[in-house]
């Protein structure tokens, strides 16, 4: 059965998120459809408000919505120490943990040579700028821990090692494979706690 138009549309859209299939985004198209015109039109406002505001911290990429993000503004973090993360989603659950007091900085992916992503496709560049001017002591390299973030750890370690900065990288309880994203506080907080230094 054929939807109307503007039905087919949503849907189409919706299916365009990751990890939502057909079913998914037809249960959240008439869950839409279903709720009053208010509630659909909060959902939209804040799409489009996220769209208009958010944008990358000009210091560690995170997302801000001031020029520095909440983290780099505040003075109640450690700048000594820099955890470097692939992308922003890597850093709400490190932050979950309370482990970590330090400033980050968001590479915007990890190496990958089979799908072309290289040093100079990341924020290498401007970490290492950082390290040179600002009074860094340890680098916690805290990619995924799978084939493309224990490359980019390596290859960062290599980078940062000769500066005499302690280059650690957090404890094992990670499982190999996955994604910081989806890492309970607890494993994280120790992982985080017992890094190790490379």
């Amino acid at each position: 059965m054929q939807s109307a138009p503007a039905i087919q549309k949503l849907l189409d859209e919706l299916e365009r998120l990751p990890g939502v299939g057909p079913k998914s985004a037809q249960r959240m198209a008439y869950f839409i459809l279903n709720s009053d015109k208010g509630q659909a039109l909060r959902l939209a406002d804040a799409i489009r408000d996220v769209k208009d505001t958010v944008h990358f911290c000009s210091r560690c990429f995170n997302y801000a919505q001031a020029e520095l993000c909440e983290i780099c503004a505040s003075d109640k973090r450690n700048r000594s120490i820099i955890c470097v993360v692939s992308e922003p989603r890597d850093i709400p659950p490190i932050e979950r943990t309370g482990a970590f007091d330090g400033i980050y900085h968001v590479l915007g992916g990890a190496l990958s040579p089979m799908d072309g992503v290289g040093p100079e496709d990341l924020r290498i560049a401007e970490l290492m700028a950082r390290l040179g001017s600002e009074d860094v002591s340890e680098v916690v390299l805290a990619t995924n821990p799978n084939i493309e973030g224990e490359t980019t750890a390596s290859y960062l370690a290599r980078l940062i090692k000769p500066l005499d900065i302690k280059v650690t990288r957090p404890a094992s309880g990670l499982p190999v494979g996955g994604d910081l994203e989806f890492a309970d506080e607890v494993t994280l907080g120790r992982a985080i706690e017992g890094r190790q230094i490379l």
